[in-house]
């Protein structure tokens, strides 16, 4: 039924041309280099060290590794990380 769902949704959002994140709830990441990520539609914070941050996604969850990330800036379902970011990992 879930599938179904998404499906009626993808076609939704390419019929009416909106972006699929808006319709679907899927994240958004904006990399600057290997220095900046924005992130949008997360879920909250799992983990947070100056090594590894894990966000919580609506499917799974993102992993970032590096070296000296600091959460810049956190609001409801938009966060800024800044650091040396090593990878980027979506875990479903």
């Amino acid at each position: 039924m879930e599938k179904r769902r998404e499906f009626f949704n993808r076609a939704m959002a390419d019929f009416l041309e909106i972006p699929r994140d808006l319709v679907l709830d899927l994240p958004k990441v904006t990399i600057i280099g290997t220095t900046e990520l924005y992130l949008e539609n997360h879920r909250g914070i799992i983990e947070y060290s100056l090594e590894r941050l894990r966000v919580n996604l609506s499917r799974g969850f993102l992993e970032i590794q590096g070296q000296n990330l600091e959460i810049r800036a956190l609001l409801t379902d938009e966060m800024s990380v800044s650091g040396e970011i090593r990878s980027i990992k979506y875990l479903d």
